[in-house]
This record gives C-alpha cells, sequence and structure tokens, in this order.
C-alpha cells in the first residue's frame, strides 16, 4: 500500500502541506511518497500527464492525497484506476476551466488563445512563470461534470476560499455517502488549519485501512 502526494498548481513535491503530512505520517511510519506533476514540464502542464505519473507510481494498492490541482488530478486517478482504495482531497479544483473562464472574462481568455499563453505565479521559485493554452484544452477532455469517485473519499475544504469556491466541494459531496466533507474556517491555502487537517487525515485513515498511531 504506497501513500502519495499530489502537490497543486503552481506547487512541487516540497509544499508546506506536502511536507507537513510526509512529516506527520512519517513519524507514525508511514511513508508518504510526494510526486512531481510539473510535467511534462511547468510551462506546458498537462493533466492528462499529472494523471499518468501518479498511475505510474502505483505498485498495487494506494490512498492518495490532493491538494488543489492535486486534488482534481486525484480524484480523476481515483475513478480511472481501481488499484486507488481511498482519498483525501484538500480544497479540489473541480471545474478548474469553467472557474478560470468566469473569472478571467472573455477578454482576457481570448487574449490567452490568442497568444497561447498567460502569466501565473510559481509558489515554487517565487517568480513568475508562464502557462501555455493547451493546459487548459487537456483539462476540458478530462475534466467533464464532477469526478465519479466510488472509493472512501474525505474533502476538507476551506469557506473562505476564493481561488476554488466551496460550492464546488458541496456539490461533489452531495449524494455520495462515500464522501465526507469537512468545512473549515480558512482559506485555499489551509495552511492554519493544518494541525486539524493532519488529525482529520489520520483518522480517515485508521478507518480505510485500521490505521492508528499504536499500528505503526
Amino acid at each position: 500500500m504506497r501513500v502519495l502526494y499530489l502537490h497543486g498548481f503552481g506547487s512541487g513535491p516540497l509544499s508546506t502541506k506536502g511536507t507537513a503530512f510526509a512529516r506527520h505520517f512519517g513519524e507514525r511510519g508511514i511513508a508518504v511518497d510526494r510526486l512531481n506533476l510539473r510535467v511534462p514540464e511547468p510551462e506546458r502542464l498537462r493533466l492528462s500527464a499529472m494523471i499518468e505519473v501518479a498511475r505510474a507510481a502505483i505498485d498495487d494498492r494506494a490512498i492518495v492525497i490532493g491538494s488543489s490541482l492535486g486534488g482534481l488530478t486525484a480524484a480523476r486517478l481515483a475513478e480511472r484506476d481501481p488499484r486507488v482504495v481511498a482519498c483525501i482531497l484538500l480544497a479540489p479544483a473541480f471545474q478548474l476551466v469553467a472557474r478560470w473562464r468566469d473569472q478571467l472574462g472573455p477578454d482576457e481568455w481570448a487574449e490567452w488563445q490568442r497568444t497561447g499563453w498567460r502569466t501565473v505565479l510559481d509558489h515554487t521559485t517565487g517568480q513568475p512563470s508562464r502557462i501555455d493554452f493547451g493546459f487548459t484544452e487537456d483539462v476540458d477532455a478530462i475534466d467533464i461534470g464532477y469526478p465519479d469517485v466510488r472509493v472512501p473519499t474525505l474533502v476538507m475544504h476551506g469557506r473562505n476560499d476564493d481561488t476554488v469556491p466551496i460550492d464546488r466541494a458541496r456539490v461533489f459531496a452531495a449524494g455520495r455517502p462515500n464522501v465526507q466533507l469537512i468545512e473549515l474556517d480558512d482559506d485555499h491555502q489551509l495552511i492554519a488549519s493544518l494541525p486539524r487537517m493532519l488529525v482529520e487525515a489520520e483518522a480517515f485513515l485508521g478507518t480505510v485501512h485500521s490505521w492508528s498511531t499504536s499500528d505503526a
């Protein structure tokens, strides 16, 4: 059984949340593999490539933790690969392209499509970077509706998230008995909620795989 951590957009394997999850579970004898989803390269990200990187990391079975874009990747992986036995999604970036299109407006969206590039902040380097329009086309081909995730899933999302509004998580969780949604008084980064998220994640994994501190 492997535990995979999938980072978010503009982030990387050394992200704050990824590092915290790896440390927390490492202290309990559970290794968390933090994957690099900056593929095939940071300026030409593809959700399809991210899913394949995660898929290739699974030997037998896996529990997948994903943040934001990593959460979307985890959910789309889970609906495709029966080796995923559970998911923990942190502010998952559901309906990504539709949200970006609404946030940018028709003029900015058309300009991105025309030039092929948009400037974004790379949180790994702290510097401006670019993302090509092909990323949105790749996401659009995969992210149709909400992911059909049927394994036990814990979603943790901030009520004050203005990047991925919490209503996306509420719609995803509604009517799915396998999905537990925990609403947090936090924003998209969820840094202030890290201590609680680690506790909730450990409890969730305990129910999924009979894991507890005493088992480690």
